[in-house]
């Protein structure tokens, strides 16, 4: 089964607090974290990390249980595999902005481009456009290939759950979709996966 777990790192935007946090990270984190120069981006790095230690130590999941991080804005996301080594996984997150019609027409499948102009109202289009962006990005990072698979060599079809209707035929397994909303803020967010049992809560971590 497939869960999925959320934080808001902004407590990590006080320096005091970050530094804190930091130190408990283990010594590659700690350099990714000092590579990154804005704040916000720092908090976000060590914040997952805390996030995925406490879900590790909490639930008694093994180091080498699939799962993959997500960040965005205040928000950092990991989804686990609980219980299936062999299972692939990608999450993704992402902090609703501007409509960017240019990056569906140029990286999205017709058929997605397509239903996201068929909508009249703004606000319509710009919730279908992030939709698919976490849709994409997740399954992206559950084939490992991350952004080197281009994302108009697959194409996802929205409903209940979203179906991938075609794929790059070296990835000949079936794949699956849960999204989730984490409580009203501007955010959205995925979840694809081998494995078709998923947890359809998203725990929130109000507290890291």
């Amino acid at each position: 089964m497939v869960k999925a777990w959320a934080a808001d790192v902004t407590p990590l935007y006080d320096r005091e607090c970050y530094e804190r946090y930091h130190a408990m990270a283990p010594d590659f984190r700690k350099q990714k974290a000092d590579r990154i120069l804005l704040p916000e981006m720092k908090a976000q790095s060590v914040g997952v990390w805390i996030l995925w230690e406490k879900i590790r130590e909490r639930y008694q999941i093994p180091e080498d249980m699939p799962h993959n991080f997500s960040h965005s804005g205040s928000l950092v996301m990991c989804a686990v595999c609980v219980d299936d080594c062999g299972a692939q996984v990608g999450c993704d997150v992402e902090k609703k902005g501007d409509l960017r019609l240019k990056v569906a027409q140029r990286f999205f499948c017709r058929e997605e481009y397509d239903t996201i102009i068929a909508e009249d109202k703004e606000e319509d289009r710009i919730e279908l456009f992030y939709r698919y962006w976490v849709l994409k990005e997740s399954f992206m990072k559950a084939t490992g290939k991350g952004m080197a698979l281009p994302a108009d060599q697959f194409c996802i079809r929205l409903g209940s759950p979203p179906l991938l209707i075609r794929k790059p035929e070296e990835f000949a397994g079936a794949y699956y979709y849960c999204e989730y909303s984490p409580g009203g803020m501007p955010y959205k967010m995925a979840v694809c996966s081998s494995d078709k049992q998923f947890d359809t809560e998203l725990h929130m971590e109000f507290t890291l």
